[in-house]
């Protein structure tokens, strides 16, 4: 799914390269092959960005030793806000339905109204009292713009 994420960017990307390279008169070579060229080249280091924060929660979830699911535990405010430096927000309410305290640890998805994974992130909240609740907040590894929605891809507890 993430291949196709990507390549549904590709044209957006030329799109927007299209239009900003007249508009910006930083290069005398703005032909549809550059352009193209270039729109190409930020898909690539988003795909590489997006690679690597998906890398990155599978190491976290690996590590976080002797974990059960807890997406059950976890509600996600179906707002995403976008905070002063462009980056997509969304608050989580956990709730520890055990009788001792836990750490989750939680991994959220950013994606764009076509479902497309934009951004994934993990969120640790330490020491949940036994069956109570506890905000946290999960912000987007990069800047994220456009309609973005926030999912719970997975939830471990421990």
């Amino acid at each position: 799914m993430q291949r196709h994420g990507i390549r549904a960017l590709l044209p957006a990307a030329a799109a927007t390269a299209a239009l900003a390279a007249p508009l910006t008169g930083c290069s005398n070579d703005n032909t549809p092959s550059n352009v193209t060229s270039q729109a190409a080249s930020a898909v690539s280091k988003a795909g590489d960005a997006l690679a690597s924060a998906t890398a990155e929660a599978g190491r976290k979830f690996k590590e976080f030793k002797n974990g059960v699911d807890a997406k059950s535990d976890v509600r996600l405010d179906n707002r995403v806000s976008t905070d002063s430096a462009g980056h997509a927000t969304a608050k989580l309410t956990v709730t520890n339905s055990t009788s001792s305290a836990k750490t989750y640890v939680i991994q959220v998805d950013f994606r764009d109204k076509g479902g497309n994974l934009l951004d994934t992130v993990v969120v640790t909240v330490d020491d949940v009292a036994a069956g109570a609740a506890k905000d946290a907040t999960a912000r987007s590894g990069r800047t994220l713009s456009g309609d973005v929605t926030a999912d719970v891809a997975r939830a471990a507890r421990h």
